[in-house]
């Protein structure tokens, strides 16, 4: 062998070596584009693309990077998820479209996971319909005394547990599907088990926190955004009180830390997921335990955008004093003229940062303009911080607004932006007349909500 082929042959082998095929016939799909899809945390990326022949044979590829979860998906956008675990697959059906046409033909774990997945939700079903008549047979008086019945629903329910404990058992313990099969039924049982079987709640949310977010199984599943959604949703929708809520989810977030302080990539992309759906959902006392405990972990390095997003946490938290506005030259005074935000003499004011060229801003500062005048009168003051960066813009946005607005046509590079800790627009923070941070609504409706309650129904 002379020295050039011993190249060649080293430049080929990791193809040769380590590339499987996805591969088969789809008959309804002759001639159309086909695409194989995989995961890497919240997001996917492309595998590999081919074209389905006139007689519907398709062959794609994946290498050992690829390893976790794909989906094979044609013009139709059916996705039909595969195991990529190291095997060929072969599959055959009529459309993507059309499951009930697919079989699998060739991938053991693939067939495996074809099975448990035609299995396990009937199981799912008649476990969620013997709780039902558990839940009857124990609070309805005439069935009380119906031991062996509810003896027989118990020993049902047993039976059909380990029927999927061991289905689960028998795999190889090396396999992909051994680890994905229970992770995907956690995940995906959520809501059935919040709403019909609310006694497996506590072990629910146990093998949630015993998920381990550094585990590249994980991140190439495609449950790795639907691990953290449902995990905190169930916390949520737990029948908790409000406070334990709360204390729920600390405990889950030390949990999701105890590895993830050891990977930093996966720290910044979690704590960023989870920071934002808190958020969305109003869990401040969550998100700002979050955003604590991610700035105080010195073992890793946040990003900076995320920093400065957690960083608001701390230096704008619920009860710190706000920082002065010294108004400039170019604040629009409807009212009154002042040079600072001390001098506003009204117990409440609302500080709003926002621009024209951020659309959610266009929508929800005039509807705020709108409530403008109730709210004064319940002693609210608003202010508009806005972040345009030229004069036509600035004057063009807000020439409406009955409230006082003002610029330094610095963006994000502008002094008031930066003593509020401004990531997003728009932002609002609710001081009270000593600038003492009483809210940080994260909406309109919120904020229409604590007025309502505080100041117009007097609730304190």
């Amino acid at each position: 062998m002379n020295k050039f082929s011993y190249i060649l042959i080293l430049l080929l082998y990791p193809v040769w070596g380590f590339s499987q095929t996805v591969s088969g016939n789809l008959s309804l799909l002759a001639k159309q584009s086909i695409k194989l899809e995989g995961f890497n945390g919240l997001k996917t990326y492309l595998i590999s693309s081919s074209n389905i022949d006139e007689n519907g044979n398709f062959n794609l590829s994946y290498s050992k990077t690829d390893h976790g979860v794909g989906y094979v998906m044609s013009a139709d956008e059916k996705p039909l998820f595969v195991i990529l675990s190291g095997e060929d697959i072969e599959i055959m059906g009529e459309a993507l479209s059309q499951p009930e046409t697919i079989k699998i033909i060739k991938g053991q774990e693939n067939k495996w996971f074809e099975q448990y997945a035609e299995e396990q939700p009937k199981r799912e079903q008649a476990l969620t319909a013997w709780a039902y008549l558990e839940k009857m047979y124990l609070a309805n008086e005439e069935f009380k005394t119906h031991t062996k019945a509810k003896q027989a629903i118990r020993e049902e329910q047993q039976h059909l547990k380990a029927k999927d404990d061991n289905f689960i058992a028998s795999l190889p313990e090396d396999s992909y599907v051994r680890w994905f099969l229970p992770t995907r039924k956690l995940v995906s049982n959520v809501s059935t088990i919040a709403q019909y079987r609310p006694k497996e709640i506590p072990e629910t949310i146990a093998a949630f926190r015993a998920l381990d977010y550094t585990d590249k199984r994980l991140y190439k599943s495609g449950l790795f955004k639907d691990a953290i959604d449902n995990h905190f949703w169930l916390l949520e929708n737990s029948g908790q009180p409000l406070d334990q809520v709360f204390e729920s989810m600390k405990v889950s977030i030390d949990a999701m830390f105890e590895k993830l302080v050891f990977d930093e990539e996966k720290l910044n992309i979690v704590t960023n997921h989870l920071f934002d759906l808190l958020e969305k959902h109003s869990l401040f006392e969550a998100s700002e335990y979050l955003a604590l405990k991610a700035l105080n972990e010195t073992s890793c390095t946040l990003n900076s955008d995320l920093a400065k997003q957690l960083e608001s946490y701390r230096a704008m938290k619920k009860g710190k004093t706000a920082p002065d506005i010294r108004f400039t030259k170019n604040t629009i005074f409807p009212n009154q003229s002042i040079e600072k935000l001390s001098d506003l003499q009204s117990p409440y004011t609302l500080v709003v940062f926002g621009a024209s060229w951020c659309s959610k801003c266009q929508e929800e500062i005039p509807e705020l303009a709108q409530y403008y005048n109730s709210w004064r009168q319940e002693g609210v003051e608003l202010v508009l911080v806005s972040l345009d960066e030229n004069e036509t813009d600035y004057k063009s946005f807000t020439k409406d607004f009955p409230f006082i607005s003002t610029t330094d046509y610095k963006k994000w590079d502008g002094q008031i932006v930066s003593d509020y800790y401004v990531f997003s627009t728009p932002t609002m923070y609710l001081l009270d007349n000593e600038r003492e941070i009483l809210l940080r609504p994260n909406s309109i409706e919120q904020m229409k909500a604590w007025v309502d309650w505080y100041l117009v129904k007097g609730n304190k």
